[in-house]
């Protein structure tokens, strides 16, 4: 029998949508900053040939058409002043996750509340100041090697890595605005948004050149993979292994209360995407780094980009390698800290039928969480991979990598939960609001006056 909130949420509609104000206002803001991301990745970074760029991207456009283009929304190939895109951030965000969840320090000051959280978020800013003045440094070497820049000179250098540096750090800026003010988690929003502006041109390109080869069945197998893909993601992200939690009887002053049970919902993939982005942006780093640097790549280069080039068999092996070893380490460190879990329930005098409270309990959840990751990190290798081997056995131009339909997938269904969630609280203050009306005119009839003696 659905839930009362279950069936709220199935009785929306837009008259619904319409007088939740606060909601629209959010989406209003929300799209508002998307635009001002999308307008700044047609800003170039000052310095830049733009006709021999744009040369060189049409013949090197497959070395950037990966996580790094993904990220940026195609800034990194106009070379606009988001060309780094989030990346930096993410990164520093997950290296402080994973040393909150083992350096001592840092497992302190998660441990402190707010301020804590506030402390936490502040060195994750400082490393995004770090990483992306690497970055930026980075590539205005790889410019200015390849002749991409009009005066390689100090000047040059300057100003790419303070323009890049600060349109990450503006991009960091927008994320955590429309997250507090917004609709959604603004830095998913951003790579969705990203990612979204360009499938027209990728899809364009790809009905082209299946056109042109003669190959309507093709076109068609692949339509059909992407749908097939896109519905297998949506069912395992919704996959959920429920443990039974029973809660005993409990005094309360002179009052028994009956014990209650619930469920312990555990993920199929209870990681995200994180470990899918790790695996893609380790294994495409020897790819990006080579790409402006025309002619100077060394041997130790050339072997790398031999053997673990995309579509290569070490690349698969590794990539898979490494996508499991992700999921494992990012759910058991951060994503579902079983000792966290089996702590809480102790605390709430709550455990599972048959399982001794505390360690037994954590061995218990340890038990189940590796049972269920061997699916989660299958599925998530095969996902990432079909992609991959498509492009490289059939030699199919295809745009939607694996990485691309889970961030898609996953972030839209976030947001469109967080838009459930906000209408519901809506119906449930008008609600409220009924009642307490009804209460007033219900106690105004009802009121008698003194009684005569």
């Amino acid at each position: 029998m659905a839930s009362a909130a279950e069936q709220m949420a199935a009785n929306m509609s837009w008259g619904a949508f319409g007088k939740a104000t606060e909601l629209r206002q959010r989406i209003f803001f929300t799209i508002g900053l998307l635009i001002v991301y999308r307008l700044g990745t047609f800003i170039p970074v000052p310095g830049i040939d733009g006709v021999a760029l744009r040369q060189f991207m049409d013949e090197a456009a497959a070395g950037i058409g990966g996580i790094l283009s993904m990220f940026t929304g195609g800034a990194l190939g106009r070379m606009g002043i988001f060309a780094l895109g989030i990346m930096p951030y993410i990164s520093a965000s997950i290296i402080v996750q994973l040393l909150g969840s083992m350096w001592e320090p840092l497992k302190n000051l998660k441990k402190e509340g707010e301020a804590g959280r506030k402390k936490l978020n502040q060195y994750t800013r400082y490393g995004t100041v770090v990483l992306a003045t690497f970055q930026a440094y980075g590539l205005a070497a790889s410019l200015a090697s390849g002749g991409l820049a009009t005066n390689p000179d100090a000047f040059f250098y300057a100003s790419t890595v303070i323009t890049l540096v600060g349109g990450t750090m503006l991009l960091m800026w927008l994320g955590e605005q429309i997250t507090a003010r917004g609709i959604g988690n603004g830095i998913s929003l951003i790579i969705f948004v990203g990612i979204i502006a360009e499938i027209p041109a990728a899809m364009a390109a790809f009905f082209a050149t299946g056109f042109q080869s003669g190959s309507a069945t093709l076109i068609i197998g692949v339509i059909l993979m992407v749908i097939v893909t896109l519905t297998f993601v949506v069912f395992m992200e919704r996959s959920l292994r429920k443990i039974h939690i029973q809660y005993p009887r409990r005094q309360v002053g002179m009052k028994v209360y009956d014990g209650g049970s619930s469920h312990l919902p555990i993920k199929v993939n209870p990681a995200g995407v994180i470990p899918a982005i790790f695996a893609s942006a380790l294994l495409l780093l020897p790819t990006t780094l080579s790409t402006f640097n025309t002619g100077t790549t060394g041997p130790v280069m050339s072997t790398l980009l031999a053997y673990f080039g995309p579509g290569q068999p070490l690349y698969l092996i590794f990539f898979t390698a490494m996508i499991v070893f992700f999921t494992y380490f990012y759910t058991r460190e951060v994503a579902f800290k079983t000792e966290d879990v089996a702590e809480n329930l102790k605390n709430q005098n709550g455990f599972v039928p048959g399982i001794r409270p505390g360690k037994r309990t954590q061995e218990y959840l340890d038990y189940v969480v590796t049972r269920i990751l061997v699916l989660g990190s299958g599925y998530l290798a095969l996902v990432c991979l079909l992609p991959e081997i498509l492009r490289a056995q059939l030699s199919v131009p295809f745009y939607f990598g694996g990485t691309s339909v889970l961030i898609i997938v996953s972030v839209g269904m976030d947001t469109i939960q967080q838009v459930q969630s906000h209408l519901l609280a809506h119906q449930y203050e008008g609600l409220i609001e009924k009642s307490q009306l009804r209460g007033k005119r219900g106690g105004a009839k009802g009121r008698k006056g003194p009684a005569r003696r």
